[in-house]
Formats: structure tokens, C-alpha cells, sequence
């Protein structure tokens, strides 16, 4: 399945161009759409990509608390060269532990964006976006952990604590944190108080 394949995590190595995609209706919708290239601020500053139809959902699903649309490209592939170029200046991570922590300082990503081009010095395939706007997320916490400890559901099945918001694809409970990504396609059974 092409949606396997290590092109997922390294988008810089698509080989759909090359004819050689498992699944080419697959990458037709997935791969060979454009993409935006983005900085985000979740633990800090980061570099991502995602598909140009997803940018907000993406900015959410990894906490960020600010992003910024820098680059718009025709492929994954050409997003994937882009960002491999830029996260040789800054992290492609977010950190979720920090993450989690609460909100990170306000940081000027048009600022970042500007030194990061031109650190970069290369010329990118795709549209710049010099006047993007940034987009801020708040999120429904409230009160973030002092320490993050996630809770594994497959050693305790039984959680019994209090929800203090949501961050990411993380829930946050008065003890304790729970990716829920990491439980899809599991059977939970919720009760309130």
C-alpha cells in the first residue's frame, strides 16, 4: 500500500513521478495535490508540510498555538525538498511533552520566515507567500500539567480522572495525558460525573 510506503514520513523521497507508486489513484489524491509548506509555533518554532485542503485541521491535530503558511507548492514531493532544505535552520519536531505545558511565547513567525528564506538561499519550485497571514489557536485547557505523564490504556485500561482540556491530539486530565491517535481503532467507553 502506497500509503505505507516511507514516502509518508520522508515526503522528499516520492517516487510517484518516477512511476513506480503502488497505488497511483492513491497519490493522485494524496501526493499530487498541492501542499503548503508552513511554520508553526507548538513547542517552539517548527517547519512542516501538509496538504494545502488540510492546513488548519494539521496546525491543530499538532497543538500549534501560531502557523504560517510560507510556501505553496504543486506536489508532496516538492514540499517534502522544501522542508528538507529549511530544517537544516529549524526543527521539522514539535516537542510534546513541552507542548503540553502550555503555550508557548508568541514568537514573530513572518520574522522567522523572512531570515529562514534567506538562510536557506535556494530557489524553491511553487509560490511564495509574503503575505500570508499568521492564524492563532487557542485551545480549550483549563489548567495545563505541571509534568506531562501519559497514561497507557493497553497496562491500565481504567482511567479515572478529571478532563482539563484538549491540546493537539492530546486529552488533558487532572493526572495525566492520553494521545488519542495512538488509541484509534480501540473500543473506549466514556462515563461523566
Amino acid at each position: 500500500m502506497a500509503q505505507c510506503d516511507m514516502c509518508i514520513v520522508k515526503p522528499e523521497t516520492c517516487h510517484y513521478a518516477e512511476g513506480t507508486c503502488r497505488e497511483p489513484d492513491w497519490g493522485d489524491q494524496h501526493c499530487q495535490v498541492p501542499h503548503t509548506v508552513y511554520l508553526a509555533n507548538s513547542s517552539g518554532l517548527k517547519v512542516g508540510i501538509t496538504r494545502q485542503s488540510q492546513q488548519t485541521t494539521r496546525w491543530i491535530d499538532q497543538g500549534a498555538s501560531q502557523a504560517l503558511p510560507i510556501l505553496t507548492v504543486g506536489t508532496r514531493l516538492e514540499a517534502g525538498l522544501a522542508e528538507v532544505v529549511l530544517k537544516e535552520f529549524v526543527s521539522d519536531r514539535t516537542d510534546w511533552r513541552k507542548m503540553l505545558k502550555g503555550a508557548p511565547p508568541a514568537i514573530d513567525l513572518r520574522e522567522y520566515r523572512d531570515e529562514l528564506l534567506g538562510q536557506a538561499g535556494s530557489s524553491f519550485k511553487g509560490s511564495l507567500l509574503p503575505h500570508a497571514a499568521v492564524v492563532e489557536i487557542d485551545y480549550p485547557v483549563m489548567k495545563y500539567p505541571e509534568k506531562v505523564q501519559a497514561h497507557n490504556l493497553d497496562k491500565f485500561p481504567l482511567l479515572e480522572d478529571s478532563l482539563l482540556g484538549i491540546k493537539g491530539q492530546y486529552l488533558i486530565f487532572e493526572k495525566c495525558v492520553i494521545n488519542v491517535r495512538k488509541y484509534a481503532g480501540y473500543q473506549v467507553t466514556l462515563s461523566f460525573k
